[in-house]
């Protein structure tokens, strides 16, 4: 009689929870990405048999299929709705990534409490605080309504019984980190129950057709927390962003199935809460009535949105041998080049001076486009005489101080002109900046010297 010999299990392997990549052997840190702790034993190798399955639904012509039940839920929260194109999807889900004390929780809170005003039960799952500490927020925010229900819970298992339970139409999740099932070892926030825990609420929002918003914790380097496959599991994936002595929050998505990822949110966070800035430009722009040296306005493009923003420079006479340069809002390295510019291609002498260089509002600037007007406002500060009122300079300015062209040249005339701006130096370009309102002067310049006539004029 023949005897059935037994296949020897092969050894177990390992793979990299954030990138993906196999070894044979456990190693600490990954040998592609090179992230640490990331390495897991798969289970054994030995090949396993697919079930046969049955298909519970036939596969359609995809203009058969009906899109009205994922059409979009406005949030009562107008500048999320822009960033998320329109509003939010029924089974959606949302990761939202900031660093600590930037206002994810207090956002969230407050989208969730209109969001319920709506008639629609909302859940907001907390690890990270109490019910009484979230209650106190919300009654600081006026973000308490009859159909949000309020649960401190840090187990899985238990967070998608009270899911099952209510049936929401809204789940927040404050944060994936806190959250650990009972089915996978290690501590809460570690890469293996991260994943578990995602995977586990993304596939209750799909099956109840249920929209999520998950809040994300940062890592130093600001990339999010956890395994990369996160990212890819969720829908969208928005950065909120601000700096924390300043009121100002941006809101980004990085990642967007459902709409463009070119728009940016404004907020306000005050002590009475969050708001959305409609017209965020005031909180960049001095109201100083009269002209001041050292100054110049632009407009700076964030993703499709013109905001108009101040640069101020300030000069003295430095003590040292090596004079200091000072930035904050700006790039030290680019305002450093700018210097170097104005002093070689612009015969403004800068060598003896300490230079302080900032942006009003503690807005960050980043864009190119902002090179023209830190010229213009050092160039004001060393000759001591305000640039023309009513005046914004944008472009970007290159080492041989030509002034190059930026994108959405028109949008930021008309951004400054609905502001009440009445002329702009932009750069000069083939076509012309296009069509510009009645009574707004635009003067293009070629190079900075140009630029740096104003002064003179």
């Amino acid at each position: 009689m023949a005897t059935k010999t037994s296949r020897a299990p092969k050894a177990p392997g390992y793979k990299c929870a954030e990138c993906g990549w196999t070894t044979v052997k456990w190693v600490g840190r990954c040998g592609e990405c090179q992230a640490w702790g990331s390495v897991e034993e798969t289970g054994n190798a030995v090949a396993r048999t697919t079930a046969a399955t049955t298909v519970l639904e036939p596969a359609r012509r995809i203009a058969d299929v009906d899109a009205t039940t994922a059409a979009f839920l406005p949030t009562g929260v107008d500048e999320l709705d822009r960033v998320l194109g329109g509003g939010l999807v029924p089974g959606a889900v949302i990761l939202l990534a900031g660093e600590p004390g930037v206002g994810k929780s207090t956002l969230l809170l407050d989208v969730a409490a209109k969001f319920a005003r709506t008639a629609q039960d909302v859940l907001y799952i907390t690890g990270e605080e109490s019910a009484a500490q979230v209650k106190l927020r919300a009654d600081r925010i006026d973000a308490v309504a009859e159909s949000l229900y309020l649960s401190a819970e840090t187990d899985l298992g238990q967070a998608l019984g009270q899911v099952e339970k209510l049936e929401p139409r809204l789940l927040v999740v404050d944060s994936v980190q806190t959250l650990s099932s009972a089915d996978v070892e290690g501590s809460a926030g570690g890469v293996s129950q991260v994943r578990e825990v995602a995977a586990s609420l993304i596939a209750a929002a799909k099956r109840r057709n249920m929209t999520t918003l998950l809040v994300g914790h940062v890592t130093k380097d600001g990339s999010i927390a956890g395994p990369r496959l996160l990212e890819h599991l969720v829908d969208v994936v928005c950065q909120f962003e601000g700096e924390r002595h300043s009121r100002l929050r941006l809101l980004r998505a990085v990642k967007n199935r459902y709409g463009p990822t070119d728009d940016v949110g404004c907020f306000d966070l005050n002590e009475d809460g969050i708001e959305g800035l409609a017209d965020p430009s005031g909180l960049f722009v001095s109201r100083t009535k009269e002209p001041v040296s050292g100054t110049c306005i632009t407009v700076t493009l964030e993703g499709r949105r013109p905001l108009l923003a101040e640069v101020q420079s300030l000069l003295a006479e430095s003590a040292s041998s090596q004079p200091r340069r000072a930035t904050s809002g700006l790039d030290s390295s680019r305002v450093a080049m700018l210097l170097a510019v104005l002093q070689q291609r612009a015969g403004c002498l800068l060598s003896k001076d300490d230079s302080y260089v900032a942006t009003v509002g503690g807005v960050k600037l980043s864009e190119p486009a902002t090179d023209l007007a830190v010229a213009l406002a050092v160039a004001s500060a060393k000759a001591r005489k305000p640039l023309p009122e009513r005046l914004i300079a944008f472009g970007e300015v290159g080492l041989a101080g030509e002034v190059r062209p930026v994108p959405g040249i028109n949008q930021r005339i008309q951004e400054a002109h609905r502001l009440g701006f009445t002329h702009a130096v932009v750069p000069a370009t083939l076509n012309g900046p296009g069509p510009v309102p009645a009574g707004f002067r635009v003067r293009e310049v070629g190079h900075l010297a140009e630029a740096l006539g104003l002064l003179i004029s």
